[in-house]
């Protein structure tokens, strides 16, 4: 009987409701979902003209929809380019610098949140600062340093000028100075070591702010054309943004064939998405601003 009141009272607040807060709230969600339809409506076209002709495209290139539905840009979009190859490279670019900016700036944060140093404030400023220059105005200095070094056109050209970020390290330090000190205080009387206390305890507790991290530097690897465009001139070294680039031409651009290879670009990105999505929020909405 006592688990079948509040069943019981909360139906009767059902039916109780005020018929304008229905209302109301049946006004939220349809601005909602009109807000939502124009944010995605330029993934919906995409995902439309990926399907038509450029014929199509070319007639009638403001609709969503079309009398002509053809699946030739997806099939057609392996050959055109060596997609599989830079498929391939595209994951091993995005998920090097991935996998070695979070241990680095992870251990970086680490180091400027639980240690004190002579410079230590000195160094996070001057971290910080570097925020401010674009990365643009490196890619002269550090192309030519690879050049110097021989490492145009190769995986390690590609990551290592990439595997740490200020704000990935001004992130982390902010999540550590929000976990007690307790923790490793005790591992320390224990007779843990600072690597052992940093890689078994505190690098595990900070898994939200590595999730966050990690799915920021994925995407924007993932999704990087500049860099990847200087330092490969060879299309089997190039990434899928790269690759993608050469549907452009000066005169004429195959938008079909070039939004088919988007969507396929785009497939991992969202499921990776939907996998840490819950652990990605966490990670922004624990991470304290002190």
């Amino acid at each position: 009987m006592s688990s079948a009141f509040p069943v019981r009272t909360a139906r009767r607040r059902r039916r109780r409701q005020d018929p304008a807060s229905i209302l109301g709230t049946v006004l939220i969600v349809l601005a909602l979902a009109a807000v939502s339809f124009f944010v995605l409506l330029p993934v919906l076209w995409m995902i439309s003209a990926s399907f038509r002709t450029n014929g199509d495209l070319a007639s009638h290139p403001g609709t969503l929809w079309s009398t002509s539905f053809t699946l030739d840009n997806y099939l057609n979009v392996w050959s055109r380019i060596p997609l599989a190859k830079q498929f391939l490279n595209t994951i091993v670019f995005a998920g090097s610098v991935t996998v070695l900016s979070v241990l680095i700036d992870g251990m970086a944060g680490y180091a400027l949140a639980r240690f004190r140093f002579r410079g230590q404030t000195v160094l996070f400023v001057a971290i910080i600062a570097t925020l401010i220059i674009p990365i643009q105005a490196t890619f002269i200095p550090v192309y030519n340093l690879l050049v110097d070094l021989h490492w145009l056109n190769t995986f390690h050209g590609l990551v290592l000028p990439r595997i740490a970020d200020a704000f990935g390290i001004f992130f982390f330090r902010q999540f550590f100075l929000a976990l007690p000190k307790d923790l490793e205080d005790a591992a320390r009387i224990d007779g843990a070591s600072e690597f052992r206390i940093f890689a078994r305890i505190m690098f595990p507790l900070a898994s939200p702010a590595v999730l966050t991290i990690g799915m920021f530097n994925l995407l924007a690897n993932w999704n990087d054309l500049l860099w990847p465009l200087l330092v490969t001139t060879n299309d089997d070294m190039r990434t899928l943004p790269a690759g993608l680039a050469l549907f452009k031409g000066q005169h004429s651009t195959d938008y079909g064939m070039l939004m088919a290879g988007g969507i396929l670009a785009l497939l991992p990105m969202v499921i990776a998405f939907v996998i840490v999505q819950r652990r990605f929020i966490a990670g922004i909405a624990t991470t304290g601003m002190k």
